[in-house]
């Protein structure tokens, strides 16, 4: 027996962000504005030592969810 790909089950790019939105977006902790890291899909604060994670092209601006950085 032969499994098909099934359309709805295959894995679909990630929306790109929307580069627009990084004029309106800024830090929670330290109100600063923020960088875009395209590679790893990351909203920078450097003030704060945090990145945001960009998930299906929405950022998540939770400190919570954020990762810190590695300085």
């Amino acid at each position: 027996m032969t499994e098909t790909a099934n359309p709805e089950t295959e894995a679909r790019p990630a929306p790109a962000f929307d580069r627009r939105m990084l004029e309106a977006l800024i830090c929670p902790q330290t109100h600063a504005g923020l960088e875009y890291e395209s590679e790893a899909q990351e909203l920078i604060s450097r003030p704060a030592g945090l990145a945001f994670p960009i998930r299906n092209g929405i950022p998540v601006m939770l400190v919570d969810e954020a990762r810190a950085l590695d300085d």
